[in-house]
């Protein structure tokens, strides 16, 4: 089933929309482990491991999840490092 340009745009623009939640939820959770290094009183304290340890799985998590969500809604390529492409390098569709 061909997809028409109207429909690769909007399901690219909810993939990027998706990407972009999670690099703000991402870097988030790994500067809060930072700050609650830094100040223990606002949760409990935690050794560098334990904090190094949950930035280390928060990024793991996203990158995880980028090898699922960042790809071209024609030919599935992965779409690489760019939140604002405007076109698949390799099926060549026009994303936005």
């Amino acid at each position: 089933m061909n997809k028409d340009s109207n429909q690769i745009r909007k399901e690219f623009v909810l993939r990027q929309s998706r990407q972009l939640i999670a690099v703000a939820i991402t870097l988030f959770l790994v500067l809060l482990c930072g700050v609650i290094y830094k100040r223990p009183d606002l949760f409990g304290e935690f050794s560098k491991g334990e904090l190094f340890g949950a930035q280390i799985a928060f990024i793991a998590a996203f990158i995880g999840f980028t090898s699922f969500n960042w790809r071209c809604p024609v030919c599935n390529a992965h779409l690489g490092h760019d939140l604002f492409k405007r076109g698949c390098k390799k099926c060549r569709s026009r994303l936005r």
